[in-house]
């Protein structure tokens, strides 16, 4: 019987394949791709016509084009498909038995998702990251209540049943209808600090002020709607939260920089809850399926190409507000607050 999977995990095994099939990504000869399977640690040989597969519990060949195969299947199943979970194609699952795959996504502690060794097999490996716009994109930086920042309501007092009237508001736009509400009220949102602590210090390792200005990107980003982070980025020049000269925004690109040492910590490894001290982990880049299947790899050593990749192709989400936790008042010691997620993703196009 077919089973099923999601796109997100057909479209790793479909990246892997195509790797495989093709021999190079990005124009650059691929030797071996290593991969963490049920049993451990694979070895993936390219060859002229063959793939040699090296593994404590496997030693085994399979054609290259018998891969090809596979892939387009998969990509085939992924693009006809309207819904986020797809069927196995006819002889697919045969196929993995015979590989001896049963994990679609690699199961990894260091959130690598395959390793590449390029040009030569004795090459260092490369950990990769994969993402695709074949399927609901996995997040650089994914929300969650330790990715809020808090906002102090200041300007009024607003008594209880106030604040419970701003916190009932129910509407599509619930959170920016609420901070205007608060506004109306004659209340002031001003940006107090990142609620976890774990979280802030991370954000103060790119620059001890980056919390204000992520904090304002945040605040005009459900006002007004601005997702992208290039865009966001052009209004905070004029904007300027932060109060730093003309000098410093416009000929040395202050605010554009920040946000891309932000962006390749992100792609790079950083996450919320966890320290970032500002060594790299063991991703070293991304790959990215494009919608129509076609693989680009960005790699930390073509540094420019890659920041200016995540630049223009970044773009803010709304996580799950009860998830979240965020977009409502509540009350800590006394103050009441208003926070905003953070939640960052590459963008479909």
């Amino acid at each position: 019987m077919p089973f099923e999977a999601t796109k997100r995990e057909w479209s790793e095994l479909y990246a892997f394949f195509h790797l495989l099939a093709n021999g190079k990504i990005n124009d650059k000869p691929i030797a071996v791709i290593q991969r963490t399977e049920h049993d451990g640690l694979r070895k993936y040989y390219i060859e002229k016509e063959n793939i040699c597969i090296e593994g404590e519990k496997i030693n085994k060949k399979i054609l290259r084009e018998d891969i090809q195969t596979v892939a387009e299947l998969i990509l085939s199943a992924i693009k006809s498909s309207s819904d986020d979970v797809v069927v196995s194609p006819d002889g697919v699952e045969e196929f993995l038995d015979e590989l001896a795959i049963y994990n679609l996504e690699a199961q990894t502690e260091d959130r690598t998702d395959l390793s590449i060794a390029f040009w030569h097999p004795e090459a260092p490996l490369i950990g990769f990251s994969i993402y695709s716009r074949l399927s609901k994109m996995r997040s650089l930086l994914d929300g969650g209540r330790t990715a809020n920042l808090k906002f102090e309501l200041t300007g009024v007092k607003f008594a209880v049943p106030t604040v419970n009237k701003v916190n009932a508001l129910d509407s599509p736009n619930e959170v920016p209808d609420r901070m205007m509400l608060i506004e109306r009220l004659g209340g002031i949102l001003k940006y107090a600090d990142v609620a976890d602590r774990v979280f802030r210090c991370n954000l103060l390792m790119i620059d001890l002020h980056f919390p204000r200005l992520l904090a304002e990107m945040l605040r005009i980003m459900q006002l007004d709607g601005i997702m992208r982070i290039n865009e966001l980025t052009e209004t905070m020049k004029t904007i300027n939260p932060l109060k730093i000269k003309e000098e410093l925004i416009n000929k040395h690109g202050f605010y554009e920089f920040k946000m891309k040492q932000f962006l390749m910590a992100l792609a790079l490894g950083m996450r919320p809850a966890k320290i970032y001290n500002g060594t790299d982990s063991a991703i070293e880049g991304i790959i990215l399926i494009h919608g129509n299947g076609e693989l680009d790899c960005y790699h930390k050593s073509d540094k420019k190409e890659f920041e200016d990749f995540l630049f223009h192709n970044t773009r803010f989400e709304k996580g799950a507000i009860e998830k979240d936790k965020y977009g409502y008042l509540e009350r800590e010691n006394g103050i009441w607050y208003f926070k905003l997620n953070a939640k960052i993703g590459l963008s479909k196009r």
